[in-house]
């Protein structure tokens, strides 16, 4: 079952090409403990950051969005406190690429920075890939999301879903 994205928008980042290594600071990339990482998450933005999200809180990029070198922890941080995934203009390659096989819902959907502000409350189908804006009367049309990219967030993650499709099998099922 795919993950139920229905939340408030957390934080809008509208410029274009936004580094995710920001979200935790440059200097926190080699940082491993989860702990740390939700201290450090957005505190450079807004210092209550970890206080004001909730679980489902959803964050808003804009185009090419996750631009730079796609380092895991920024995403880690925002995960462990509770942010269910990313809707954006456009997604950098490598991020939507690394963001996806750790079974991060990546929603691509021209328009959204034009249509939405903080804490506006959204609500995303998988089936129409429509986006709804709570309290207005309106829905955005979000580019299709491939069903490989689908099959992953379902799976939960990489390993899972080649446990899944039968391309990983551990050394004891192959076959000799």
């Amino acid at each position: 079952m795919l993950p139920k994205i229905s939340g408030r928008v957390a934080w809008i980042f509208d410029q274009p090409n936004f580094d995710i290594d920001l979200i935790v600071g440059v200097e926190n990339i080699g940082t491993q403990d989860i702990e740390t990482l939700k201290f450090v998450c957005m505190a450079d933005y807004d210092p209550d950051f970890a206080e004001s999200v909730q679980p489902g809180d959803l964050i808003v990029g804009g185009e090419n969005f996750g631009y730079g070198h796609p380092h895991f922890p920024a995403c880690r941080a925002l995960r462990a406190l509770g942010i269910a995934g990313i809707v954006a203009e456009s997604f950098s390659p490598g991020f939507y690429r690394g963001e996806s096989t750790n079974a991060f819902p990546l929603i691509e959907c021209p328009g959204i920075l034009d249509n939405v502000k903080r804490w506006d409350h959204l609500s995303f189908d998988w089936d129409s890939e429509v986006l709804s804006i709570k309290g207005k009367a309106m829905s955005l049309q979000c580019a299709r999301i491939p069903q490989k990219t689908k099959d992953l967030l379902e799976a939960g993650d990489l390993i899972s879903y080649l446990q899944r499709s039968n391309r990983l099998r551990r050394p004891d099922e192959q076959a000799g």
